[in-house]
């Protein structure tokens, strides 16, 4: 007769459900991942002066300017602003990633991955 939880019949019961758990946090993975998808993040510069919107895929959603900031004859000093907002909200969609990804996997200790 076999002992509770061998081979013989099926997997073991610790391997039935370490596979529940990787399906179960499979879906909530996948599920976290399309609503981080459809989050908007939006990060100013120069005091409010230009204002970027990203979304979680990190694609560039709007920008705004403010019509004091449009100086024709210094360009250089909007660019540099439009890249530092652009770059803080794709930062904070990457914090956001990754503190799903960190939720997600944080019951994995001591698994060999």
């Amino acid at each position: 007769m076999a002992k509770r939880g061998g081979f013989p019949g099926g997997m073991p019961g610790s391997m039935t459900n370490l596979m529940k758990q990787a399906q179960r946090m499979q879906r909530q993975m996948e599920e976290g991942k399309k609503e981080l998808e459809t989050k908007e993040f939006t990060a100013s510069a120069g005091g409010g002066a230009v204002e970027v919107a990203v979304n979680g895929q990190k694609e560039v959603l709007r920008v705004k300017l403010t019509q004091e900031v449009v100086d024709p004859d210094d360009i250089e000093m909007l660019q540099d602003l439009i890249v530092a907002a652009a770059n803080e909200a794709l930062r904070q969609a990457e914090a956001a990633n990754e503190e799903l990804m960190g939720r997600m996997t944080g019951g994995l200790g001591g698994l060999p991955f």
